[in-house]
């Protein structure tokens, strides 16, 4: 089996595993991911966080824009666009968002951020103890990392996500940090 083949049927049983998430445990999870990352965001004092809009099973860190929001910090999320680009928006309200392709959100102001960025929480399929990721395959967040080598990158992840090796190829980035823990619902 080649790198492809190999991630192609790691993120097809990482989907499905997360489909299976019971709902009272994910919600804990969750909440502990927002409380965690706000910790971080306080001690370092970061002013511009790039983080995603949740969609199906991910981790919902949409408690944690709120609060971003309402302290003044700067939020940026992408929208999708053609040939693994991201266009970074910034977000003023979570009521004020469109449907993207994939099944993303974006915000619907059109203001695009193009300034550098404290943190960027990453999200993803799996992940390895060398904080390498695995992504949906789309090539996205490998485009935009690699041009934000000043920012602190820091992906979240449910604890079954974790594996052995995540396969890797020459365009893959460890990320600095990977949050998890064990977790009992």
């Amino acid at each position: 089996m080649n790198i492809d083949e190999e991630k192609k049927a790691l993120r097809k049983v990482m989907l499905i595993k997360r489909a299976q998430l019971n709902v009272s445990m994910k919600e804990k999870y969750d909440k502990w991911v927002c409380d965690e990352l706000e910790k971080m965001i306080i001690a370092k004092n970061y002013k511009t966080v790039h983080a995603y809009l949740p969609m199906g099973k991910e981790i919902n860190i949409t408690p944690l824009l709120e609060k971003l929001l309402r302290k003044k910090i700067t939020v940026v999320t992408p929208k999708t666009l053609p040939k693994r680009k991201l266009e970074n928006r910034v977000l003023t309200s979570l009521t004020d968002i469109e449907k993207g392709v994939f099944g993303t959100t974006h915000p619907a102001n059109p203001e695009e951020y193009k300034g550098t960025f404290d943190l960027i929480i990453v999200p993803g399929l799996a992940f390895d103890s060398n904080n390498y990721r695995l992504g949906y395959g789309g090539g996205y967040y490998d485009n935009f990392l690699i041009n934000h080598p000043q920012a602190y990158k820091a992906g979240i992840f449910y604890p079954f996500q974790q594996v052995e090796k995540v396969p890797i190829e020459e365009h893959d980035l460890a990320l600095h940090t990977i949050l998890h823990q064990k977790f009992s619902s």
